[in-house]
């Protein structure tokens, strides 16, 4: 167990010897200075004590001076102040200022060890407090940023699931393989050039990722039929919008993504379905969306025509503004140079076609 030490300051030789021989007898250990400027040269030389026991009036640098200096460098230490019984005043200003305690001259040899226990005490638990304070925040820390870890592990075990319902979808759907991560990547181009926050953009590339899931409910004599479809059949095929919906909208993470994916065919002028929509009625993810799924459509291979440029996709963007697009969406769209789409459509295909020889691999071992 450390023996907490103690700095004497008094200008008195006498005193400071008396009060010196007094804690050293009760177990203390002492260090003396005969003024406040000599009391700061010990400090400065990294000593660490428990407490200052320090006379009021001093030449030099007096108790106060003392005390206010300390108080900045050292705030954990208490100081004590001793004084004649005419600066009592000056001694309760010092406690005002930050001292902890003062005592009288002349007093008693009990006295002097009460307001010492008192004074190491206090500091003793201000100590641990601070240690605690600084372990629990500590701790926090450290659990925040597991749970974190965990939280981003789980969001990315869910990214990981819609990815492979993505791909579950182009399988069904081949006449658009790829087109889920190409238009994915779209919107999040449009969206970031919007000035988005990551978590928007995170919930709207969800969205649009996965905006024809409720194409997995469609019968395949009319999801993959070669020729047009009859009106009964064009009316179930719309279905797919509310049935990603209903998909979705149960699972808390994809609860607002679901809103994207059951307004992606809504029109900004009211035209669009299931619900006829418009303006700010529909959401922002999906106001973006249709900027990226046109330009995606158009500059891609259909079996009734061939893929037209970017240039194309643009001015077909422009025209439709105000009317099957928004305005401020296609404003941001308009600002985009063409290689970002260039770029981007490259990347996507790269992954498409390794995804197709990865399963051309597997249907071989089998």
């Amino acid at each position: 167990m450390s023996v907490d030490k103690i700095l004497v300051v008094d200008d008195e030789d006498s005193i400071r010897e008396i009060v010196a021989s007094m804690l050293t007898a009760a177990g203390y250990q002492c260090r003396k200075a005969a003024s406040g400027v000599e009391a700061l040269s010990v400090l400065a030389n990294g000593e660490e004590f428990s407490l200052i026991l320090s006379d009021l009036m001093m030449r030099d640098l007096d108790g106060i001076g003392l005390l206010e200096q300390t108080k900045v460098k050292y705030p954990e230490m208490p100081v004590i102040m001793v004084t004649a019984v005419h600066d009592v005043s000056v001694a309760l200003g010092a406690i005002r200022n930050g001292a902890y305690d003062y005592l009288l001259k002349p007093f008693e040899r009990e006295q002097l060890l009460a307001s010492v226990r008192r004074a190491i005490e206090t500091r003793r638990l201000r100590m641990e407090n601070r240690a605690y304070q600084m372990n629990l925040e500590s701790l926090v820390s450290a659990r925040t940023e597991q749970l974190r870890q965990t939280m981003a592990d789980l969001e990315r075990s869910y990214d990981i699931t819609l990815e492979a319902l993505g791909d579950a979808l182009d399988l069904k759907d081949s006449e658009t393989e790829g087109h889920s991560k190409r238009v994915t990547a779209f919107t999040i181009a449009i969206a970031r050039a919007m000035g988005l926050s990551a978590e928007r953009i995170r919930v709207i590339a969800r969205g649009a990722f996965l905006h024809d899931i409720g194409k997995m409910a469609i019968p395949d004599a009319i999801l993959r039929k070669s020729g047009p479809l009859s009106e009964e059949e064009r009316s179930i095929m719309r279905e797919h919008c509310f049935r990603g919906y209903q998909m979705l909208r149960k699972i808390p993470f994809l609860s607002e993504a679901s809103e994207i994916v059951y307004s992606h065919q809504e029109k900004f002028d009211g035209t669009g379905y299931p619900r006829g929509l418009r303006s700010e009625e529909i959401h922002l993810g999906a106001r973006i969306f249709a900027v990226a799924d046109t330009l995606d459509a158009i500059t891609s291979d259909r079996p009734y025509r061939a893929a037209q440029s970017i240039r194309a996709a643009r001015e077909e963007i422009i025209r439709f503004s105000g009317t099957q697009f928004d305005p401020d969406v296609v404003r941001t769209f308009q600002g985009m140079p063409e290689s970002i789409w260039v770029d981007l459509r490259k990347e996507i295909d790269a992954q498409v076609i390794s995804f197709a020889k990865e399963k051309i691999t597997a249907q071989a071992i089998v």
